[in-house]
């Protein structure tokens, strides 16, 4: 179940990156910083990353390029320790 919950979030945060560096393009309405930092650390950090990359999307703003790697770390010792069990 812990699986499948981390596959669905950080598929959704990867969307989240891609469709707001593609509002960004169109000068549209924005998906707020709270909101892509938020999905990331709720679990959806590596497809926060992997959306940072893919789309170079929010790669140079040290808020995002520090924050999304901590909280991929923290997020790999959470699933390290929860698979261990």
């Amino acid at each position: 179940m812990i699986i499948a919950y981390y596959i669905a979030v950080n598929i959704v945060a990867f969307l989240m990156y891609g469709a707001d560096k593609f509002f960004a393009k169109k000068d549209m309405w924005r998906i707020s910083e709270k909101a892509l930092l938020g999905i990331a650390a709720i679990g959806g950090a590596f497809g926060a990353f992997a959306g940072m990359e893919v789309f170079r999307h929010k790669t140079k703003h040290a808020k995002f390029k520090i924050t999304v790697p901590v909280l991929m770390a923290a997020h790999a010792g959470i699933l390290l320790y929860l698979l261990g069990e």
